[in-house]
């Protein structure tokens, strides 16, 4: 069940005429994509909307979430500037509307749950990816925390539990053939709230 304070931080932070995190897609999220025919492509935690359009830009049939009304609100004015569509819904995982098998790539750009939940909606977003799919991921490490006190623009979470480590992401995706898994520094310039040195795991992993 959704915290009301964090669907609240959220709203707050989407409600701004400008675009918390830009509109431009994530590079790694950019350069995974490039490499791929289109198909079905689903965004957990998608907020604004930002790499669900560039997917769509590209020709790919788009599905996106998150806890957030705001944020869907500027994602479809956003697709609607690009002259795309994307099929964005509200809610709590467990009460949308997808199907077993139903896309061919799963991106989780920044998608940071709380601690108590984050392994369980990684293991809960498996059903929807077929054999053979990918999960193509990025989001900050358990390291970030260092870099965030020398510098809070780079934005992320301040609590730990909801950093991810490369043993972690082992074991959320167990049944995946690892195509690349890294801890990597990267320098963010994405918006009012990714500015910066961070820390960060990638993750791309195929559907066995």
């Amino acid at each position: 069940m959704t915290d009301n304070i964090w669907l609240d931080r959220w709203n707050e932070r989407y409600s701004s005429d400008e675009f918390a995190y830009g509109t431009e897609p994530n590079n790694y999220l950019k350069e995974q994509l490039e490499k791929l025919t289109p198909g079905t492509i689903l965004f957990p935690a998608e907020g604004e909307g930002r790499n669900a359009v560039f997917a769509a830009k590209l020709g790919w049939k788009v599905s996106a979430f998150d806890i957030s009304e705001e944020g869907k609100n500027k994602a479809l004015q956003l697709a609607k500037n690009n002259d795309v569509k994307i099929d964005y819904q509200v809610g709590e995982m467990e009460t949308l509307d997808f199907h077993t098998e139903q896309f061919e790539v799963i991106a989780l750009i920044y998608a940071h749950f709380p601690a108590d939940i984050k392994s369980f909606i990684h293991t809960a977003l498996d059903q929807y990816l077929r054999k053979g799919g990918l999960v193509i991921f990025e989001a900050f490490s358990k390291n970030h925390l260092d870099y965030v006190l020398k510098n809070e623009k780079v934005g992320g979470p301040k609590d730990i539990g909801s950093l991810f480590s490369i043993d972690e992401i082992k074991a959320d995706f167990p049944n995946y053939d690892i195509i690349e898994l890294e801890e990597t520094e990267v320098e963010l310039n994405e918006g009012l709230f990714h500015n910066g040195t961070g820390s960060v795991i990638r993750f791309t992993g195929r559907k066995r």
